[in-house]
């Protein structure tokens, strides 16, 4: 399994310093959160920001699109070089197409759904996805508690990806209070990606906090 640190939990204005200290070892993917103010009331950051922060480190991006119509802007990340760039399955009427265009772009493709969004919901474009990202918390609002239901709906959907050959093509990430307490649970699930805010960040030691959320996911 692999852990995405998501600096939306850190201080933005130092981001790149410290992120030239994570060790590539240990910390798999860098989690960034792009929200627009009206898929999800917060604002955060665009490309601008993410090209920047690529630039100080060598660690994968983990690109989350909480944004409407990303298929409006979802180029200008594209051109960035990240590892995963994920739309949201509520946010656009073209889920397929738009990741089949980043597939075609070289990232993977995710999907995410929303805790109110039934996880049968992406079934039939599951094919075209490399992962789907539950939303263990609603999206937008840092600093939610781990909703218990979305263990179900991991295993629901890991169930269906099981069934239907797909559980070596599409991974299950799961993003939205997770910490030491809550993570063994979601892997078990069938989660095999991890999103950690807090939990990755507290006590200013990244590599070692990360160390640990491992340890405890695998124990």
């Amino acid at each position: 399994m692999r852990i995405s640190p998501s600096i939306i939990a850190t201080d933005l204005t130092t981001i790149g310093v410290d992120a030239a200290g994570y060790d590539p070892a240990v910390v798999d993917l860098l989690h960034v959160d792009v929200m627009d103010g009206s898929f999800v009331p917060n604002l955060t950051i665009g490309p601008g920001f993410v090209k920047s922060l690529a630039a100080h480190t060598d660690i994968p991006l983990d690109v989350h699109l909480m944004i409407e119509r990303p298929e409006l802007s979802v180029e200008s990340y594209l051109a960035l070089n990240p590892e995963i760039v994920t739309i949201h399955y509520e946010s656009t009427r073209f889920p397929a197409r738009l990741m089949r265009l980043i597939r075609e772009r070289g990232a993977v493709p995710g999907v995410s759904i929303n805790p109110a969004t039934p996880v049968e919901s992406v079934f039939d474009i599951l094919p075209y996805a490399g992962l789907v990202l539950v939303m263990s918390v609603d999206p937008g609002f840092y600093g939610q508690s781990f909703m218990p239901e979305a263990l179900r709906r991991i295993e629901r959907l890991a169930a269906f990806l099981s069934a239907n050959g797909l559980d070596g093509s599409v991974d299950i990430q799961v993003d939205g209070g997770i910490n030491a307490d809550t993570i063994a649970a979601v892997v078990r699930a069938g989660a095999r990606i991890v999103v950690a805010g807090a939990a990755a960040f507290k006590g200013g030691d990244v590599n070692a906090a990360v160390a640990e959320l491992k340890r405890r996911a695998i124990s």
